[in-house]
C-alpha cells in the first residue's frame, strides 16, 4: 500500500517506490485521506489531506490531534460512524467524514471533504426562497384585494384607483420575475454586457425623478463625469439600491446620491438616512441571496463602484 512506502521513505529518508495506478489515484485525489491507527495516531496522508492540515511528512506517525489540531477528528473516531458530518473547531470549516477498514487490523481509513460553501449555498438559497416568497405575498395579497374590491362595482374614480393599483402590484411581479431571470443568466454566464460609454450625471438624474416622485433624490456628480459600462446593468443595480434606501428609511427623508472619479474608476453612492446595517453583517452586503438585519441607526447604507475601463471623461 502507498502508506507502507511512506512510512519506509520517512523512516529511511528515501524517495518512495513507484506507485501503481491505484496508489496514484488516492494520493491525487481531491478528497483528504487520513490511515489512523488504533492509538489515534496519524500514520499517512494524501496530498489533498498534508495541504488542508499542513501536515510534515517527516512528522509521521504521530497523534492525530497534534499533527491535524482538530479534535473533532477524535470524536469521529471515538463515535465509529461509517459516514457523517463535523464542524471542525481550529479552521471552523464543515467536513463530510467517511470511515472504512485500513489496509491492516486495527487502522482506519478516513476520508473527509469539504462541504463548507456547500452548506452555506444551501442556507443562503433557503433565505432566498424565504424572502422571495416575502416579497410575491404582498403584490398578491393586494392584487386579490383590489380585485375583490372591483367585484362590488365601485364608482368610476374609485375603478380608476383600482386599476392603477393592480398595474402597479403587476409591475412589480414583473420585475421580480425578470430578476429572477437574469440571476439565472448570470449563474449560466449567459449574460453579456453591453458596454457604451454615457454621462453619470444623466444616468443618475433619470432614477432620481423616478424615486423623486415620493422621496426627495439629491444628486451630486462632477460636470461631464463619464463611463464605459453596461448602461441597463448599471441603471438596474442603482435603482434597487435607491429602491431599498426608499425603504428603510423615513418617508420625510431624503437621500443622497454622489459619483466622484478615484483612480481611474468612478466611484458611485448612494447614501439614506434611515436604519443602518449592523456592523457584523456588513461582509455579507454582496453576497448573493443575503439579506442582513437592519438595525436602528443612521449612516450610509449602500456603496457601489462601477469600474471605468477607460478611465473618467
Amino acid at each position: 500500500m502507498i502508506w507502507d512506502r511512506w512510512r519506509r521513505s520517512v523512516q529511511q529518508g528515501s524517495d518512495p517506490a513507484p506507485l501503481n495506478p491505484f496508489e496514484d489515484l488516492i494520493e491525487d485525489a481531491p478528497v483528504m485521506t487520513l490511515l489512523i491507527d488504533r492509538d489515534r495516531r496519524l500514520l499517512a496522508a494524501n496530498q489533498a489531506a498534508r495541504e488542508y492540515f499542513d501536515i510534515d511528512p517527516a512528522r509521521l506517525p504521530a497523534s492525530l490531534v497534534e499533527l491535524t489540531l482538530e479534535g473533532k477528528l477524535l470524536d469521529v473516531m471515538r463515535a465509529g460512524r461509517a459516514e457523517g458530518e463535523t464542524v471542525l473547531v481550529h479552521r471552523r470549516r464543515t467536513v463530510r467524514t467517511k470511515l472504512v477498514p485500513g489496509p491492516r487490523p486495527g487502522e482506519t481509513l478516513m476520508f473527509l471533504l469539504d462541504i463548507t460553501d456547500l452548506r452555506l449555498l444551501e442556507r443562503i438559497r433557503q433565505e432566498f426562497v424565504a424572502n422571495l416568497v416575502h416579497e410575491l405575498k404582498t403584490p398578491l395579497t393586494s392584487l386579490r384585494l383590489t380585485a375583490e374590491a372591483l367585484e362590488g362595482d365601485p364608482p368610476l374614480k374609485d375603478r380608476q384607483r383600482f386599476a392603477h393599483r393592480l398595474i402597479r402590484e403587476a409591475d412589480l411581479i414583473s420585475k421580480i420575475i425578470d430578476n429572477l431571470r437574469q440571476l439565472a443568466e448570470i449563474e449560466s454566464n449567459a449574460l453579456a454586457p453591453e458596454p457604451s460609454r454615457f454621462n453619470v450625471d444623466e444616468l443618475l438624474q433619470d432614477l432620481a425623478r423616478r424615486v423623486g416622485t415620493e422621496r426627495q433624490v439629491n444628486v451630486d456628480v462632477a460636470a461631464g463625469l463619464a463611463v464605459s459600462s453596461d448602461r441597463a446593468k448599471l441603471a438596474q443595480a442603482l435603482g434597487n439600491l435607491l429602491d431599498n434606501a426608499a425603504k428603510f428609511s423615513p418617508p420625510d427623508s431624503s437621500i443622497d446620491v454622489a459619483a466622484l472619479a478615484v483612480d481611474g474608476e468612478v466611484r458611485i453612492s448612494v447614501r439614506d438616512h434611515g436604519p443602518g446595517i449592523s456592523p457584523e453583517h456588513w461582509s455579507r452586503v454582496f453576497e448573493r441571496f443575503a439579506e442582513p438585519i437592519v438595525e436602528a441607526g443612521e449612516g450610509p447604507r449602500h456603496l457601489q463602484s462601477a469600474r471605468n475601463a477607460n478611465g473618467p471623461a
